[in-house]
């Protein structure tokens, strides 16, 4: 399954990994927030929310937080880059 489906997948929870001021000022319609600082005290709810497309601004947070489930033994974590992106493909 490429990004785009995944994005437009019913089973996917898209998180956003931005502050919560900038999720304030434009997001993924359906995503959450769970800010970058806070995913590790949030793992086991992601774990639970699993598969996850994570954005952020311009994928460089998201991408952290790929690398860091992906460590915790996460298997369907992607990094869907900025959230404008995920947006885009979003139908």
């Amino acid at each position: 399954m490429n990004l785009q489906e995944l994005i437009n997948s019913a089973k996917v929870n898209i998180v956003d990994v931005r502050s919560p001021l900038e999720f304030q000022g434009g997001n993924v319609s359906g995503s959450i927030n769970i800010p970058l600082n806070e995913v590790v005290e949030k793992v086991e709810d992601l774990r639970n929310m699993q598969p996850l497309v994570l954005c952020c601004a311009s994928g460089g947070r998201s991408g952290q937080a790929c690398d860091y489930l992906e460590a915790q033994g996460f298997t369907e974590v992607h990094n869907g880059g900025g959230w404008t992106m995920v947006n885009a493909q979003k139908k």
